[in-house]
């Protein structure tokens, strides 16, 4: 029996792609002064201005996905009699997954003959939305919703998610970054380089001065520790920098082209948090990899 893919819009995925691949998706929201905003059409995101505002100070608050955000979600596809398969933000830096359990048991309870599979990627953006694509490719190949849950949930382990910002300040306001690497000055161009770690988390493992080593470091953990590249659909997203993206994926292809490489601008939530400027790599490496 085929089921039904959901994601929320951290995954980043193009909206073109989603209708492609038959993949829905639970809004996160955002808030702009008194006005409160989604995105669920990232390719008519005007993310050039949206980061100028960041840039200009424009405070931008963001909220997690409710318990009966949901449960009304859910059951637009279980009282239809489909199973559902949802591939969801990590829960190291957001709450929402946690909402989404508790969901599950009061679905479960009214829909006992569904089959309702979360997966906590550990990841977000690309690092996410990869998983999804995976999930959709393990769908049309035929697998069923629990063994399709069973994959992602050994592969997740060997995504590899690094990233570089221009400022600090947005990880540190919000709380998305972890432990006392969070102290780094933004004198003397230190560009810090950051990770997700195994538990789904932000933290900040090495520094470079100057942003071109920055993103040279970035090529540096993929040439170290990419697995089977030309199999892999590779992620990258941008804060609004696209030259610096273009300059990534170039270097990329140079020592180990990968089969595809996805580019994306943040979309707005995920890219409040991380602030503009932001280039970040998604990759499968091996099952320690988030270690490294």
């Amino acid at each position: 029996m085929s089921f039904t893919i959901l994601t929320d819009t951290s995954a980043n995925i193009p909206t073109s792609l989603l209708k492609e691949r038959d993949i829905y998706v639970i809004p996160y929201y955002y808030s702009i002064g008194e006005k409160q905003y989604s995105c669920l059409d990232t390719e008519g995101f005007d993310g050039e201005k949206f980061y100028k505002a960041m840039r200009l100070g424009a405070d931008i608050k963001t909220s997690a996905i409710n318990f009966q955000s949901y449960v009304d979600f859910f059951d637009k596809f279980l009282c239809q009699g489909q199973d559902i398969l949802f591939v969801s933000m990590s829960s190291g830096i957001s709450s929402s997954f946690h909402c989404s359990e508790i969901a599950t048991k009061e679905l479960k309870a009214k829909y006992p003959d569904r089959e309702i599979c979360l997966c906590d990627t550990l990841g977000a953006s690309l690092g996410e939305g990869i998983f999804a694509l995976k999930a959709a490719d393990y769908r049309d190949a035929g697998m069923s919703v629990k063994e399709v849950h069973n994959r992602l949930e050994k592969e997740k382990a060997a995504m590899y998610q690094v990233f570089t910002v221009d400022d600090l300040m947005y990880l540190k306001k919000t709380g998305r970054l972890t432990g006392s690497a969070a102290i780094i000055g933004n004198m003397l161009q230190v560009k810090p380089i950051l990770k997700g770690n195994e538990n789904g988390e932000i933290v900040n493992f090495a520094k470079v001065i100057g942003r071109k080593k920055a993103i040279d470091s970035l090529v540096q953990r993929y040439n170290l520790l990419v697995q089977n590249p030309e199999e892999q659909l590779v992620g990258i997203a941008h804060a609004d920098c696209a030259e610096d993206a273009e300059y990534l994926a170039e270097q990329l292809n140079k020592k180990k082209p990968p089969k595809e490489i996805l580019t994306v601008m943040y979309e707005p939530v995920t890219g409040s948090h991380v602030g503009p400027g932001t280039l970040a790599l998604f990759f499968m490496g091996d099952g320690r990899v988030r270690f490294r």
